[in-house]
């Protein structure tokens, strides 16, 4: 009645050697089979061997004589050769090459149709030779092979009793081959059995044997056996049974009844905990600091995805290019100790950049960065920039997960002069702080930010009421923190939910006499999937400084509107009051919003996108914003949204220009606007 084929490790060679199948697809290993040519061993211009049992050579393939084809499995000898007559007939000379057409009828309204054809389209020597002209037993020969191909796709679906039949027919010399396909009934499985599963510990057995997504009743489908008994070895290892053992499968077939029965033991074993972490290799990483990293401590329960997780933060770093870890299972595998083996990843970094923008004038930056030169993970950065408004030279000591995961501890020293505009500041600034920071391993709902700054600045501003240039010098004591919640579903490129950023700087300064005052920010941002291609996003900015003045209050510490990342179409610090030349003198508080439409194009593989937008914003010297006095940009926006995050351009015009604005403004960067 049934057949007794290899377990779960031959179903794991059998996967591996149809990776070239779209489906990952060939029968289950019990169902037996006559071997079978690989089509890719079929050379057309090759010697063949001598036929079994007749004793005479094979013709030439390229003599007109038709051949007869040996017996393949799906494919009666009867109607090879009437396929092989019906190629010949009509033609003159057989041995000329031709074109021809080709497809399949038959497997219509099967469940698995789509992965039929993919997984015969990329296997296909009909389709992969097509664009070579062959003669009569060329053609022949292709079409028996994606015949058989044909036959196997159907028994990986669980179609065991499937036949297929070439057929090849003439018509004005044109040649049209059509694989006829008998599917048959689909067999199902009459039985799941896991023995040994209920010895896992606790309430696991029944989330483990769910993890098994093949169920009795389901067809006989040789991916979805192999994708469960991985997912089932997945969900073992996340559940602590770090020793965990799947044994062989055992899969009996019954022809008559079209039925199979599985059998997989699993060998649970212990649920393991965590144990202690080795390092060696470079960077000469400590186990503390590795251990700071990983998400788990010792003692806690074994899981697989943790110690995945270990590595991917690991390389994430800059400063490991590959990572070994070994499971070294102790006291009978209830303890699991990692060895982390670390190969270095180039630790020193030149970076420049050059460019152009309205208000900003030209522009070049250079630095030098050493990501380890404080081991561990103690990066120095040394930044140089020159332009035309702005010269700058900066150190800087940054040291990354300093105590705990994605904790960063930084400071800065830094000597710039600034000519805008608006203001001119020559500025000596030393700063530090320590944030927690979100990435792309893992994107956090609750960041923060907590520092503190000295600045010493001489600044030129003009007096607003007769724009008489004046020069100050200010000492400014701060203490700036920020704090945000993201609740969206990715850094760069959000589709749904929404952020919250907060920012809170209180001050002192020692201008004109000793006073303090807060600045304080809040950014609020929506998105909203309208459609598959379409998303709609929301922005709005509202900002004031209390206790001081704007007179008061150091030029370059004022708000500004304007420019890519406010209100497009306006160019950079444009907005709001001015002096009598028309130069902005900044304010204590601004509103902003932005709308935008996020439109991903259906050509050039969805990689493209348009953008419409419509941002506003007004500032005041007051505390609070004039909500009557908005500036109105528009403009449409481009997107190529590349493997690392959507390339953005931007192009927007006022609606309600003040003399010195420009027609239009461009704006170039990485990630969306907002």
């Amino acid at each position: 009645m049934g057949e007794r084929r290899a377990g779960l490790g031959t179903g794991f060679h059998w996967l591996a050697g149809c990776a070239g199948l779209a489906l990952g697809a060939a029968p289950l290993c019990a169902q037996t089979a006559p071997p079978v040519t690989d089509p890719a061993e079929l050379d057309p211009s090759a010697p063949l061997d001598s036929m079994p049992d007749l004793g005479v050579e094979w013709p030439d393939l390229n003599q007109p004589d038709p051949v007869l084809p040996p017996e393949v499995e799906g494919v009666a000898p009867e109607a090879a050769a009437e396929a092989t007559e019906q190629a010949a007939e009509g033609v003159e000379d057989a041995s000329a090459t031709r074109n021809y057409r080709w497809s399949i009828e038959g497997i219509e309204g099967l469940e698995a149709t789509d992965e039929i054809r993919a997984g015969f389209d990329a296997r296909s020597t009909l389709k992969a030779d097509r664009k070579h002209r062959a003669n009569a037993a060329q053609i022949d020969r292709r079409a028996r092979a994606d015949a058989e191909l044909l036959a196997e796709l159907l028994r990986s679906q669980g179609y065991y009793d499937a036949t297929v039949e070439p057929q090849i027919n003439t018509a004005n010399g044109a040649l049209a081959i059509i694989l006829s396909a008998v599917a048959g009934q689909q067999y199902h499985f009459e039985s799941v059995e896991l023995p040994g599963i209920e010895a896992a510990a606790g309430n696991e057995a029944a989330g483990l044997r769910d993890a098994f997504a093949v169920k009795a009743g389901d067809p006989v489908v040789a991916q979805k056996v192999i994708a469960a008994g991985v997912a089932l070895q997945v969900a073992l290892g996340e559940r602590g049974f770090a020793t965990a053992k799947v044994g062989e499968q055992d899969i009996m077939v019954d022809h008559e009844a079209q039925t199979a029965r599985l059998v997989l033991p699993v060998i649970p074993g212990p649920v393991a905990k965590f144990g202690s972490i080795t390092v060696s290799g470079q960077p000469p990483f400590s186990p503390r600091h590795v251990q700071q990293i990983a998400r788990f401590k010792p003692g806690d329960r074994f899981e697989a995805d943790e110690v995945a997780d270990l590595r991917r933060a690991l390389i994430a770093t800059g400063l490991v290019a590959s990572v070994e870890v070994t499971q070294i299972p102790r006291d009978d595998g209830r303890i699991i100790d990692l060895a982390v083996k670390l190969d270095p990843a180039p630790m020193r970094t030149i970076a420049g950049e050059a460019g152009y923008g309205t208000g900003e004038g030209l522009r070049g930056e250079a630095s030098w960065q050493h990501r380890n030169f404080f081991n561990p993970e103690g990066a120095l950065t040394v930044r140089g920039v020159a332009g035309t408004q702005e010269q700058l030279g900066a150190v800087s000591v940054r040291r990354s997960n300093w105590l705990r995961r994605d904790q960063v501890l930084n400071a800065q020293i830094l000597a710039s002069h600034v000519d805008r505009d608006a203001f001119e500041a020559r500025t000596l600034s030393l700063s530090g702080g320590f944030e927690r920071q979100s990435n792309f391993i893992w994107q956090k709902k609750w960041t923060w930010s907590l520092g503190a700054e000295l600045v010493a600045s001489d600044e030129r501003d003009t007096i607003e009421a007769t724009g008489e240039p004046r020069r100050r010098t200010f000492f400014i004591g701060a203490i700036p923190g920020s704090l945000g919640y993201d609740a969206t579903d990715d850094l760069l490129d959000p589709t749904k939910g929404f952020r919250l950023l907060g920012r809170l700087s209180p001050e002192i300064s020692f201008q004109g006499g000793t006073f303090p005052y807060a600045r304080v920010q809040l950014d609020s941002s929506a998105y909203h999937k309208l459609s598959s291609r379409i998303v709609a996003a929301g922005r709005v900015r509202v900002g004031t400084i209390v206790g001081a003045s704007r007179d008061d209050i150091a030029p370059s510490r004022r708000f500004y509107s304007g420019g890519g990342g406010s209100v497009r179409g306006y160019g950079y610090q444009r907005l709001g009051p001015r002096d009598i030349d028309g130069d902005p003198i900044g304010g204590r508080s601004l509103a902003e919003f932005s709308l935008e439409a996020r439109i991903r194009l259906k050509a050039f593989g969805g990689n493209f996108g348009i953008v419409p937008f419509i941002d506003g914003g007004t500032l005041s010297t007051n505390a609070m914003p004039k909500f009557g006095d908005w500036q109105i940009g528009v403009g449409l926006g481009a997107r190529y949204y590349s493997s690392f995050g959507p390339i953005r351009i931007d192009v927007g015009t006022p609606l309600n220009r003040k003399s010195g604005d420009g027609s239009i403004a461009v704006v170039v960067g990485l990630g969306q606007a907002f």
